[in-house]
């Protein structure tokens, strides 16, 4: 039977780099598939890893009817074998519904790929419908790491180097970024509560000590 899968996990864990293996297993196969994508790193239009992969996609932004899209292919004389919805996160909770009436209405199956929560710890609209709805939801085992080597379990917002819980849920940004530019982090649950950073780390290893050292 068809399924509505929700693949998810931190930013780092390769969600999108299975969501790529995906697409081309079942291409070596001979099926052919469509990719929605939404605010990729790599621009509109595109579907991309960390690893430097990159494939085309369709943009789904808001307003942007999935179904509707996947139905006019069809009808337009187009294939569609399965769908992959990568940064599922920033989708609208109707657009995930509309995934789902794919897997019923359309019989195919959907692999969804997104973070689940965002920078304050809170669900994303678009991840909480996916839990809600999907047929499956698979947590990734790739294990991102946070900069103390335990398992990273949340995404933190940085601007220059400095963690942040304020803002607009959805900024652009990346791993990658400038000192003072905004950029993402993921983070073990003690060093995000303790709004901790590898850079603040750092900092906090080149200072002074704060109890005196007595000679012997």
């Amino acid at each position: 039977m068809p399924e509505l899968v929700f693949f998810s996990g931190t930013m780092d864990c390769g969600k999108s780099t299975l969501a790529l293996q995906i697409a081309h297993n079942r291409s070596a196969r001979g099926l052919e598939g469509l990719i929605f994508t939404r605010d990729d790193r790599a621009g509109e239009g595109k579907l991309s890893s960390r690893l430097g992969l990159v494939t085309d996609a369709v943009e789904a932004g808001p307003g942007f009817d999935l179904y509707g899209h996947v139905v006019d292919r069809l009808q337009r004389g187009g294939r569609a074998d399965y769908v992959i919805a990568d940064e599922a996160q920033f989708l609208a909770p109707e657009q995930v519904d509309q995934l789902a009436r794919v897997v019923d209405d359309l019989e195919m199956d959907v692999y969804a790929f997104g973070i689940t929560t965002d920078f304050r710890t809170r669900l994303f609209p678009g991840s909480q419908r996916l839990i809600e709805l999907a047929d499956r939801v698979e947590t990734l085992q790739v294990e991102a790491l946070c900069w103390c080597g335990a398992r990273a379990t949340h995404n933190a917002r940085t601007v220059g180097g400095v963690m942040v819980v304020e803002g607009e849920q959805v900024m652009v940004g990346d791993v990658a970024h400038q000192p003072d530019e905004i950029g993402y982090e993921v983070l073990c649950r003690r060093h995000h509560r303790k709004r901790m950073t590898g850079a603040t780390a750092r900092a906090g290893a080149l200072s002074p000590d704060v109890l005196p050292v007595g000679s012997a």
